[in-house]
């Protein structure tokens, strides 16, 4: 949706240069009725704007609406897709909530790839497309607000979560980053 923590999309592709962007691994809320009502449904519609979400997150009508992918089928799926962007410049952001609870510690729910999944996409997508830039972001950090407004939608909007320990949130997803950037950065 425009208004959701992943409304930045909607700005990037109004850029020339993006041509497409993917987003692999949500399976929250915004899928489901009445939510989707918010989404860039032009974008989805043109193709500008692909969703690939997880199906075991969600309704059986989100899961065909969507053609949602699941733990067995993800992999073959992401294969096509690289493929698809043979040659291609791409920009990679990787949100540290797609991965599951014991890899990492977010402000958000957690989705259900390993590290070694999303090294595993990453050295791939580098087979296939040239990886001009990317950035891993997500990690968990304490809610702070400047404004009562800003304070009243991280309340609503937030994911009621249970009380985290900054140290282990550090010591958890540093050992997930340890994964995850080799691959990025093309080590």
């Amino acid at each position: 949706p425009h208004w959701a923590c992943g409304g930045w999309v909607n700005r990037a592709l109004e850029m020339p240069n993006v041509r497409r962007v993917s987003v692999w691994g949500c399976g929250n809320f915004e899928l489901a009725f009445p939510s989707r009502l918010f989404a860039n449904r032009r974008a989805l519609r043109a193709g500008t704007l692909e969703v690939h979400a997880w199906a075991e997150r969600q309704k059986p009508s989100v899961r065909r609406r969507f053609n949602c992918m699941t733990r067995e089928n993800w992999r073959e799926r992401f294969e096509q897709f690289a493929a698809s962007l043979a040659g291609q410049d791409v920009y990679v952001t990787v949100d540290m909530d797609c991965l599951v609870e014991h890899e990492a510690i977010t402000n958000w729910e957690n989705g259900l790839y390993t590290a070694e999944d999303i090294a595993w996409a990453l050295k791939l997508l580098r087979t296939r497309a040239k990886v001009i830039a990317g950035d891993l972001c997500g990690a968990w950090s304490e809610p702070s607000y400047a404004r009562w407004f800003q304070r009243f939608a991280g309340n609503w909007d937030h994911p009621k979560l249970p009380a985290v320990d900054p140290a282990r949130a550090k010591e958890v997803n540093r050992a997930t980053l340890s994964t995850i950037w080799p691959a990025l950065v093309g080590e």
